[in-house]
Order: structure tokens, then sequence, then C-alpha cells
């Protein structure tokens, strides 16, 4: 296929006779196993063959002229990406460029931040704020800086939220956690929050995030890992300081990638790339580059090359765009599929377990593709609603059950579903997708209901 062919075009899943492009049909266009029950969507994602053809195409291409292709070829299929994911999520061209995944976009951010050290001493001691449902890896880079900073003038404070909550209840806690830093004399440099958050599997109000950010002076990082392609996303209304989202996880885009914005206004605030490549631009030295020369921005340029690796999935957001376009009907069609099918979906799992699903009264938690089941399962004890028919795990036994529960769901049942604990009590995150349908939910209410019996019986001690 010639460089830049597009993908081919179909009007329905191929072997699949059901009306319109979604459900248990298109799996037939993904490299799934068929013995496969793909629930757990939302942890690393998969992607259609046609886009999984065009990676190998750019991978055959690097290979065949390594230096034609990386030093002049590869530059321009970035810029079609860029282009293509700068119109999707209505961003400047000049503010948007890939890294490997989310963390990384996190941890470019705050690694680059100038925090103040002992010698510092006329500023403010700094303050991080994340959330208690953040993703472990971002909240560990707040850790990192603490540790990492002299003289003790960084704080890294979580705010507490508790599951359900009305997003008003979210918005409150964290001004409340800004007039606490406030009082204390010290400053709420940055907040990292999600745009929908990993377990629990939640929306979270980050528009409006964004907008009290601005509000009390405080640096808005979104951690959009679960975002772009299951939720609207529109980064000129919103104006985020900071934005990363995972094109791998919902835009059937190859591992890794992800989408990074930076607006113009704080570019200057991201001086390198982790790793330090040949963009970057020392203040005292001048040190060349083997690479043609640019006219891009000094930001732009900056991400393009970091070393040498495979940047193969970058050059496909294009085409997963496109084959979401051409073949689903596009992102309005995508969203109210998987947004339909997610509340539907684990009610009925719901409906099976005798439990309940994890949603405030406006609904709007699951105004996503992830949604979040009880089981019939306590730690140490029964709580509030518990049957007589519930099963208790003793405290001590905690975490030898979760890692049997998981294990055992790939195992005797061939699927997985993200476990947490919320509340002494076990929980599942479920993802929906446009390869699934509720028959996939028939089967996601089966299995748990027999792996909960199981540990009723005691299978995992």
């Amino acid at each position: 296929m010639p460089m830049g062919e597009p993908i081919p075009v179909r009007t329905k899943p191929q072997g699949g006779e059901a009306e319109g492009p979604f459900g248990g049909a298109l799996k037939k266009d993904f490299p799934l196993d068929p013995e496969w029950h793909n629930l757990n969507h939302g942890s690393f994602g998969t992607l259609p063959k046609a886009v999984l053809a065009r990676l190998r195409h750019y991978q055959d291409a690097a290979e065949a002229r390594p230096d034609s292709f990386i030093r002049y070829e590869y530059p321009k299929l970035l810029d079609e990406s860029r282009v293509a994911v700068a119109k999707l999520v209505n961003a400047p061209l000049e503010t948007v460029v890939f890294v490997s995944n989310a963390t990384e976009g996190v941890n470019t951010v705050i690694k680059n931040l100038a925090w103040p050290d002992a010698a510092a001493a006329a500023t403010k001691d700094d303050v991080i704020l994340t959330f208690s449902t953040a993703y472990e890896a971002c909240a560990k880079v707040a850790d990192y800086v603490v540790d990492s900073t002299a003289g003790g003038r960084v704080e890294h404070r979580q705010i507490a939220i508790d599951y359900p909550l009305e997003d008003d209840d979210i918005l409150r806690a964290f001004r409340d956690a800004v007039a606490a830093v406030e009082r204390d004399g010290k400053r709420a440099r940055v907040c990292i929050f999600d745009v929908v958050s990993s377990r629990p599997g939640v929306a979270f109000p980050y528009v409006d995030m964004i907008k009290a950010c601005k509000e009390l002076g405080v640096l808005s990082m979104v951690d959009g890992a679960q975002g772009i392609g299951m939720v609207p996303l529109d980064l000129a209304e919103a104006d985020p300081d900071f934005f990363v989202s995972n094109c791998h996880k919902w835009l059937h885009v190859p591992r890794g990638c992800a989408v990074f914005y930076v607006p113009v206004r704080n570019q200057h605030l991201i001086p390198t790339t982790l790793a330090t490549s040949h963009g970057y631009i020392p203040k005292s030295t001048s040190h060349g580059s083997p690479l043609p020369p640019s006219a891009k921005s000094l930001f732009v340029n900056n991400f393009e090359f970091v070393g040498t690796k495979d940047n193969g999935p970058y050059l496909c957001v294009k085409d997963g765009i496109a084959w979401r376009r051409d073949v689903l009907g596009g992102e309005d069609k995508i969203l109210a599929y998987l947004w339909d099918l997610n509340k539907k979906g684990i009610k009925y799992v719901a409906d099976v377990l005798g439990t309940e699903i994890l949603e405030n009264s406006k609904g709007t938690m699951t105004n996503c593709s992830m949604a979040n089941v009880a089981l019939p399962v306590w730690i140490g004890e029964k709580g509030e609603g518990a049957k007589a028919t519930d099963a208790v795990v003793a405290a001590e036994d905690e975490g030898k059950a979760f890692q049997w529960m998981a294990r055992t769901m790939v195992d005797d049942y061939k699927t997985f579903m993200s476990l947490f604990v919320l509340k002494n009590r076990y929980w599942i995150r479920i993802s929906a997708s446009v390869y699934l349908d509720m028959a996939d939910y028939e089967v996601a209410g089966k299995v748990l209901k027999e792996l909960s019996a199981r540990v009723a019986n005691k299978e995992y001690a």
C-alpha cells in the first residue's frame, strides 16, 4: 500500500450481518483471540486489524530505507497525525505533540516545573495536589518531586474523595484543599486530576476543575489517560494548562501513544522531553543536531524525535481516526453507542449479582465507557445494604482473595475485569467497547456470579 493511501473503507464489519457497525460482529475486525472475552479494554486498549496493518506498513518502511524514512518521511507523517488529532480535540496545531503514554506526559510536566529548594528563601513552599483516586503512577511523580527537592520546600497533599459523589462535592473538596494550603502559608502550585478516573472507572468533572484551577491560581495538569475516544474533548474551550490522553486506549491506535497538549502560554515551562534529546536548546552552550533542520516551533521540534524508538504508533493516529470515521460513522455515533452500552450493561450485571452500581444522583459518573459494579463479597465484615447471602473475606485474606480472583478470571474464564476495593467491599470495573454488546455483559454477569460463589466457598484459601 503506498505511503499516503487511506486505509480500506467498509460500510459494515467483515463477516457480520447485524445492522449497524457496532457489537459482537465487529470482533472479527480485531486481532482478539476468539476464546477471549475482552471486558477490560480500558487498561490497555486494542486496535482493528486495518490499523494494525498500517503500523506494520510504517515499520516495514522504516526497515526498508531507515535513513530515508526516519529523517525525511517520518516528520511529514507525524505532522499528518498531529493535524488529525488537533482537529479531533479542537486544539491549535502548534500545541499538540505525542508522547508514549499519559504517565510520561504527567512526568514531563511535573519534572520540568521549577520547584523551590533550600536556596529559594523568598518564595512560598509549593504544594502538589492530587485526589485519592489518582492513578498511582501519576501520584508517585508528585512523591518523587518531594523526595528529590532539597530543603523540604515541596509537599504532596492528596484530596480524599469517597464515592459515590456529586460533581459539586468534588469541586468543593478541591476548593477546601486549596484554602487549607493557603492557610498554612503555602502555594497550591499544580493539581493533577483525571478526565475519567481509573479505579473506580468514573467520569470526573475535569472541565469544571479546570475553571476552578484558573480561578484559584493553580496550574491544571489533566490526566486524560482515559479520555480521547470515549468522552468528547474540546481543549480550546476547556483551556487546561497541561493535558495528556492515551490514544492507544480508546482511539484504536497501537500502544503506546498519547496526545500531549501544552498551550503556547505554557510551552516555556517545558524546556525538555523525558529523556532530553536533540530538540533541547541549552542556555549556556551550543550543540548541533544530526537531524535535518526544522522550521517548527521549539516545543514541537523538541518532541518530534526523542531518541531512536518505534514511533509507528504515533503515525497511526490519523489512521485510527479515519477508521472510526469511515467504518463506525464518526465520534458522535461511537460515543453514543459506548455510553448507552455502558449504562445498560452495568445495570444488567448488578441485577444478576443482586448488588449495586457506582453512580450519583445525576448519573454523571457513568458518562463514559466504563462503569463499576459491587460484588456480593465483603472484607472483614458486612457493610450497609449487605444481604444474608453475601460472602465475607477475612481482613487478613483481602490481598490473597484479590489476587486469586484476578488470576482465576484469566485462567478459568478467559477474561479479565479490573478489580478494586471500595468501602471494605470488592468491586469490578467493566469497559464498554465498540465490539461488545449485551451478550458480553451476560458473560460478565455469569462469570462474576460464579466467581463470587467460589470466593464464598473460600477457594482462594
